[in-house]
């Protein structure tokens, strides 16, 4: 078991470039639901970490919080564009020596989810935020699965312990039910709602409280005496908890003793890097309650770089079927450079490209090759972000996060030093799900909204550009409606381009539903060169959960179609999922499986054999499929007094909805529902007159279901129209 405290205790901490070591780094993600106070949290950390010198709030009249330095952020209260600063931290009176903390703070809004989803990919450890009243919500569960798809290890801070209803047991309760995750408190509060004044540290059996007009003085003290009943009974729940996952705990308990302090820490990091329990924290960020607390939890439980084993594909050393083989990355400065850029911001003077640094180190000056491309970059500006600010650095080792400025690349791009051949696994980035067409309101303003959209596409994979081939609008597409409007609005602010919208439109989806066998031959031998194909096989819909919206098969034996052949014939397949027979909507849910068929020595090539699948898809096997019109469904979680209760469940199923939950806490009802994204349009209006203003939603991206027959003939009827109207 690795020591709780790794870092040696006469070690300096080193230049920025030159860690010393990397034991005292930490790369950490704040992530949460909208208006858990993650913003509100950075800011303290700041503060106590002396990083700033003034505490400003989210929506303070002060300018806002430093790291929503967008100007839309500021107005709307609301995190749009992941922020990153960097942190020292020392706690003298715990022992622990002065810290590196990289601290990314993210979006709460599911439509900015992109944001969390490149974060967390390139971090070692998170903080997941809660709201003591409103618990585990929707946007807790996306932020849980983020964390579980890239391993990433956290603790959980009960935020807004001072609120009305704060019930931090119902949370941990939550956790354990919901996120299925094994919640450990390693404090209890001290007061309740109005009257919370601290905490009792678990571990060191501790009361602690922060006083000063800005909570920047901790203190310690022994534990009140109405509390210390609760705190032994506790304390003792916890150590019987993490005791599972360390035997030599677990004998000093069964022998009735007490283990040290550090042998405690010791358990709670490694089952905390092994996730096999989230240590949780409690506090008020808003009311500057034991923030400090969590910066400790920070340095004393979460991973450092060299505790998380990533991989990389090694491009040099592949199969038979061309698949690379893994190799582990050392977090070596000595050892060739590996980076992933995370995050790109295209800006006036040229692009801003984050960097999260694996192995090796990037010297300014220096040219490193983009691994997707293969062209050599040279880095000719180096800066550490503190939010929007920087600060110019010559070099940068492993376990960094920086920013490059004037390099040209996309987000998930590998960058490697001479001597390897790696690539990075690539950030997982969602479907968008409606679309608006957008055009300029002057014709003289074409070249701006090109350059701003060029420019957020570059920036945001989730914000998608298209063409419609039918009335030549350009379409936008994004996660949902907040998320179009914010582009929208920069549109307007940063390109000084007042555009025209039009109606939001939903990306429908069309799947087969029955297996269909097919058997095209394609035989063109008139005159010149002849074309022959023949394919034989079987269609058959993918199961509803598939990742993968075509997957093809290749059965064939004893060489009926010759080998360099069958990409091509997958290629012909896989073209014409572009447009379904029923609306021209995307196809999805397609298995292909090549048996059989045959080949002409001389007229057989890849276009032909790429046209006889085309030619199978389009005339043999979509005809036959019974082909369903799939619509994108979302999970709508709704806060409202519950006086109103009854009329929004109501009007719920008026518009297709399903209610999954339903709970009334201290009068606000929390409702969970499934909803088609097409019935959804306005209902920021509809559920302000139901609930008198008083209700709030918040709404992502579920799946996609079939649409009921009633409603998918209206809609491919109103597609017809459509299409009428623009041929005549």
């Amino acid at each position: 078991m690795r020591d709780i405290l790794p870092w040696p205790t006469e070690a300096k901490l080193g230049t920025v470039g030159e860690m010393a070591d990397l034991s005292r780094v930490r790369n950490i993600g704040i992530s949460a639901h909208i208006d858990s106070g993650k913003t509100t949290l950075t800011e303290r950390m700041l503060f106590y970490c002396g990083r700033i010198h003034k505490i400003r709030d989210v929506r303070g009249g002060d300018g806002g919080a430093t790291m929503d330095h967008m100007e839309l952020e500021r107005e709307r209260g609301i995190t749009i564009t992941s922020a990153a600063t960097r942190v020292d931290w020392k706690n003298d009176e715990l022992d622990i020596p002065e810290h590196v903390v990289n601290i990314i703070d993210t979006p709460g809004h599911v439509d900015f989810t992109v944001e969390v989803e490149r974060s967390l990919r390139v971090l070692d450890g998170a903080i997941l935020v809660l709201c003591s009243v409103g618990g585990v919500q929707s946007q807790s569960l996306t932020v849980d699965r983020q964390m579980k798809r890239y391993g990433v290890p956290r603790i959980a801070f009960i935020n807004k312990m001072d609120r009305t209803g704060a019930n931090p047991d119902k949370v941990m309760q939550a956790m354990r039910d919901k996120l299925k995750t094994n919640a450990v408190p390693l404090q209890i509060p001290i007061g309740s709602e109005a009257n919370f004044v601290g905490v009792v540290d678990l571990v060191r059996m501790e009361a602690v409280y922060t006083t000063g007009s800005e909570g920047e003085i901790v203190e310690r003290k022994e534990i009140p005496e109405e509390l210390k009943e609760q705190a032994a009974e506790t304390r003792m729940e916890m150590l019987e908890a993490l005791s599972q996952f360390d035997d030599e705990l677990m004998e000093i308990l069964l022998e009735e003793g007490e283990p040290e302090i550090e042998h405690v820490r010791r358990v709670i990091r490694s089952a905390t890097l092994a996730q096999q329990v989230t240590p949780v924290l409690m506090g008020s960020a808003f009311k500057n309650k034991t923030v400090q607390e969590a910066l400790d939890a920070v340095t004393m439980y979460l991973p450092c770089p060299t505790d998380v084993q990533v991989e990389a594909n090694d491009n040099d050393n592949v199969d038979d079927e061309g698949t690379p083989a893994k190799v582990t990355l050392s977090n070596d400065d000595k050892d060739p450079m590996v980076a992933m850029a995370f995050k790109t911001v295209v800006e006036a003077f040229g692009q801003l490209t984050y960097m999260r640094i694996y192995q090796g180190q990037i010297k300014k000056g220096q040219s490193y090759t983009n691994a997707r491309v293969g062209n050599s970059v040279r880095f000719g500006r180096m800066v550490r972000m503190h939010a929007d600010d920087r600060e110019d650095i010559d070099v940068a080792g492993a376990g960094d996060i920086i920013a490059v400025v004037g390099v040209d690349c996309a987000s998930g791009d590998t960058f490697l030093g001479d001597g390897v051949n790696y690539s990075l696994e690539n950030i997982y980035v969602a479907d968008p799900v409606i679309r608006l067409s957008i055009e300029p309101a002057k014709r003289d303003d074409a070249d701006k909204l090109g350059k701003a959209l060029e420019r957020f596409r570059r920036e945001d994979p989730t914000f998608h550009v298209l063409s419609d081939e039918e009335t030549n609008q350009t379409l936008i597409a994004g996660m949902g409606q907040l998320h179009l409007d914010v582009y929208i609005e920069r549109i307007k602010r940063e390109y000084k381009c007042e555009c025209v919208i039009g109606e939001p439109r939903v990306s429908y989806r069309e799947r087969p539903t029955q297996r269909v066998e097919f058997n095209h031959k394609r035989a063109k031998q008139s005159g010149g060169s002849g074309q022959y194909g023949h394919v034989v096989g079987v269609m058959e819909p993918l199961p509803e959960d598939a990742e993968d919206p075509f997957e093809f098969v290749n059965e064939i034996t004893g060489g009926r179609i010759p080998r360099e052949y069958i990409p091509a014939c997958e290629a012909g397949f896989a073209d014409m999922m572009e447009k379904g027979p029923l609306g021209e909507y995307e196809i999805v849910g397609v298995k292909v499986s090549l048996q059989d068929g045959s080949y002409h020595d001389v007229d057989s090539s890849d276009m032909a054999f790429k046209l006889a699948a085309r030619e199978a898809m389009r005339e043999s096997i979509l005809p036959k499929a019974g082909m369903a019109l799939l619509e994108p469904i979302m999970l709508l979680e709704i806060e409202t007094p519950d006086e109103f209760q009854g009329g929004v469940t109501g009007h719920l199923s008026s518009k297709r909805g399903i209610v999954t939950s339903s709970e009334v806490t201290d009068g606000t009802a929390i409702i969970l529902a499934e909803v088609p994204l097409a019935e959804m349009f306005d209902y920021a209006n509809e559920i302000r007159s139901m609930t008198q203003g008083k209700g709030t939603f918040s709404m992502e991206f579920m799946c996609y279901r079939q649409t009921p027959k009633n409603i998918q003939e209206d809609v491919l009827a109103k597609r017809r129209k459509e299409r009428e109207a623009l041929k005549g």
